[in-house]
């Protein structure tokens, strides 16, 4: 009974103790970053070309391996978008010696993860496994790396997947939003297309065109391995050289891909998608941005964070200001040639062209009025705290350090790139967005139910380009399609 009586009376004064605590205005300032320092990787290019990379990590009873091809979609031929794409997707649906159930049930019992893909700069495989089982698995890689058979079933099941997700994808005003932007900043280069590819180029694929793709660009001298967590370096590149030590370098010159030069101060364009059903608008506010060599690389990511996340400028003025979006930000995507920048909110019909402005403006106003070191501080933290999260696996780590040589920076930046954050200050964000964020040259695309903003938007802008939904075509830098 007494100590019934206790509980009872605990209960009824933990209320009292909770309202009586003074909620905290503003969050606390983050602490100062801790550097963390990784074990410098050893490297070894094998007779036929691969360059092998291992990090040894023996904190965690696991290893990752990547098998990287340094080639994505950039290199679709113009009337096979997405070719890339289902060329790394297919690599794990069957072999010469293993159809797709039998590499799902062996990786499956390995306890291991299998997966792979493309994205515009390369293709990749990855698996992942308990050390002691890392020799098996390697040998699955090797397998669907070197021999994947493109079984015409396979084909036609992902051509089939590929198009009803892209299906979807043209019903929502921000996936329209996103590959319009695409051909307005790129055109007709490289990164122009959707890397998934449009319904006409995905009906085109055959199993020919995937075949010849794997051919010329699946080799080992345009191949890049990289092994970490608890395993020697020793046996990691022994393991390598067992599993891919026989793979021969074609006699055929590896392709070369060519920047788009894509200019910098065109005027902008300003595209407007009409689809009446659309229940809200998608603003997209999009340029060139920088490629991952570029020596204002760390100014550019500091910078979009100044911009983006729930206390980037962004989602203060047009979300938490003023209430006309759920969310608003930006990107900053370098790639191996110049990438994009974009700005993005969905919002009311009513309010496309306000969300427009309030893009340009707030992009505009960061080279005016750049951020102090209160607003900076935390928006670097950000930064900080999304690269350490990426490290906490070994997979992670294996992926950093993979776009590191991908992009031939040197793999010890991974132990600079906290210091190099912190080394921006006010000065470095307001010289970059005012040099390289010009919102006058910048590119507006609404897609949703014209009608509702497309009169305010053409007072704006005098150069509003319309075009209905069921005349737009995505295969061409036009984005209409021809009569």
């Amino acid at each position: 009974m007494r100590i019934n009586l206790l509980i009872g009376l605990c209960l009824l004064l933990l209320p009292v103790g909770v309202l009586g605590q003074t909620p905290q205005a503003t969050p606390p300032p983050p602490a100062a970053p801790r550097s963390v320092t990784f074990p410098k990787p050893t490297e070894q290019t094998l007779a036929n070309g691969l360059r092998v990379i291992v990090i040894e990590r023996s904190d965690n009873p696991l290893v990752s391996a990547q098998l990287l091809i340094k080639n994505g979609g950039e290199v679709d031929p113009p009337e096979l978008a997405g070719l890339a794409d289902m060329t790394a997707n297919l690599l794990t649906k069957g072999t010469e010696t293993r159809d797709a159930t039998k590499i799902a049930e062996q990786i499956e019992s390995l306890g291991g993860a299998l997966d792979s893909g493309a994205r515009w700069d390369a293709s990749t495989v990855t698996v992942g496994v308990m050390s002691a089982r890392i020799g098996p698995a390697m040998e699955i890689l090797a397998d669907v790396v070197r021999h994947p058979t493109f079984k015409t079933e396979e084909l036609e099941r992902l051509r089939q997947q590929n198009l009803d997700n892209l299906t979807l994808a043209l019903g929502e005003p921000g996936s329209i939003a996103r590959f319009v932007a695409a051909r307005v900043v790129f055109g007709d280069t490289p990164y122009g297309h959707p890397i998934g590819g449009t319904t006409e180029s995905l009906t085109r694929i055959l199993r020919d065109d995937v075949v010849k793709m794997h051919d010329r660009y699946y080799r080992p001298d345009n191949a890049i391995l990289v092994i970490g967590g608890d395993i020697k370096a020793k046996d990691a590149v022994a393991l390598a050289e067992k599993c891919f030590g026989d793979w021969k370098k074609p006699a055929a010159s590896l392709p070369s891909f060519s920047p788009a030069n894509v200019a910098s101060n065109n005027p902008g364009r300003v595209v407007v998608i009409d689809k009446p059903d659309a229940g809200q608008a998608a603003v997209y506010l999009a340029r060139v941005g920088i490629n991952r060599k570029d020596p204002e690389y760390f100014r550019g990511i500091v910078t979009n964070s100044v911009l983006s996340g729930y206390s980037g400028r962004l989602n203060q003025e047009i979300r938490i200001k003023r209430g006309l979006s759920y969310g608003a930000g930006s990107s900053l995507d370098a790639r191996r040639d110049v990438g994009p920048f974009a700005a993005s909110a969905q919002t009311k019909n009513e309010s496309g062209a306000q969300v427009a402005d309030l893009l340009l403006g707030e992009i505009g106003r960061l080279a005016t009025t750049p951020p102090n070191d209160s607003e900076l501080a935390p928006r670097k933290a950000v930064v900080v705290g999304n690269f350490s999260r990426n490290l906490e696996t070994v997979n992670g780590l294996v992926g950093q350090v993979a776009n590191l040589a991908l992009y031939g920076r040197r793999l010890d930046e991974i132990n600079r790139y906290i210091s190099n954050v912190q080394a921006i200050n006010t000065g470095d964000v307001q010289q970059f967005a005012g040099t390289r964020l010009d919102a006058k040259t910048s590119n507006i695309i609404v897609v949703g139910n014209a009608k509702a903003f497309l009169p305010a938007l053409q007072k704006a802008f005098p150069n509003v380009e319309v075009i209905p939904i069921a005349e737009m075509d995505l295969n061409s830098a036009v984005l209409r399609k021809k009569k």
